[in-house]
């Protein structure tokens, strides 16, 4: 309620998304459009390509703004209200993430719903209904898997100013760190694994491949070129081999269980100091 009753709040918090979509409407469209210019349907391909990491941006910014609102709680003293009540820490934290989870979900879908709206009237863009139950799916593990990423870094931010600062790194780096303002193929091999060591790309790559599989599958039948194509461009990630959607869920799964165990023990081990400063 908190957020969405602050406009500023919500502007703010889309502003690293929408950075990332003027910026390719602007700037780089054109460019990328004649870069693949002998494929079919190019324009329409790049804006999927687009739209894909834009809402990975998306799931990031708008759960860290929430995530920041439990830092503002704790420098005005409203936490300490919430522990009056006995629940414990864990559980207050958890609120706030499930918030923050919800809260990224819906941003999604609006941005989504923008988005496709621009490109439908500017490039008679149309991604198929069947498809809608999929990126539903991955908007759910983009919010969560950004809520839990936020969060190991959130917890250790106990100053307003510091969160803000933080925020801003985030929303300006996190285009760059999903493949949404240069394709993965463009970037030195030493940038291409930090965006590989970025769990927000993952669920980009999760949306491009929905939404421009089949596309691709059409254009390229399955040629050697379509597997440079999916690499190049972010639609798959590589390690050993070009992951498949299987396999990047369970990428995203692994991170995303790695990173609640991580809060929970940092949780236990601030509880276990706090109990020796009583006892002491």
């Amino acid at each position: 309620m908190l957020y969405f009753k602050n406009k500023t709040s919500i502007f703010f918090s889309l502003l690293g998304a929408m950075i990332s979509f003027v910026l390719f409407v602007v700037f780089l469209k054109q460019n990328m459009v004649e870069q693949w210019h002998q494929m079919p349907d190019a324009t329409k391909m790049m804006d999927l390509w687009l739209i894909g990491g834009t809402l990975s941006v998306t799931a990031i910014t708008t759960t860290l703004s929430i995530l920041a609102r439990m830092v503002l709680d704790e420098s005005r003293g409203v936490l300490k209200d919430f522990y009056l009540t006995n629940t414990s820490t864990f559980k207050i934290k958890l609120s706030y993430m499930l918030s923050a989870a919800l809260i990224g979900f819906v941003m999604q879908l609006v941005m989504l719903a923008l988005m496709l709206t621009y490109f439908a009237l500017v490039d008679q863009l149309a991604v198929p209904w069947s498809r809608s139950i999929d990126l539903i799916v991955v908007a759910l593990a983009g919010s969560f898997l950004a809520v839990a990423v936020n969060m190991i870094f959130v917890q250790f931010i106990h100053r307003v100013e510091t969160m803000s600062a933080f925020e801003s790194i985030v929303g300006a780096a996190s285009g760059f760190l999903v493949g949404t303002y240069i394709p993965m193929g463009a970037l030195p091999q030493f940038a291409q694994t930090i965006i590989k060591f970025t769990p927000g790309a993952y669920i980009s790559a999760l949306y491009r491949q929905i939404m421009m599989g089949t596309k691709v599958d059409a254009i390229f039948s399955g040629r050697q070129s379509e597997t440079a194509f999916n690499q190049s461009m972010g639609i798959q990630l590589k390690w050993t081999n070009l992951l498949t959607m299987d396999q990047t869920y369970l990428v995203i799964g692994l991170i995303f269980i790695a990173g609640i165990l991580f809060i929970f023990v940092t949780e236990l081990v601030k509880k276990r100091q706090g109990s020796l400063t009583v006892i002491d």
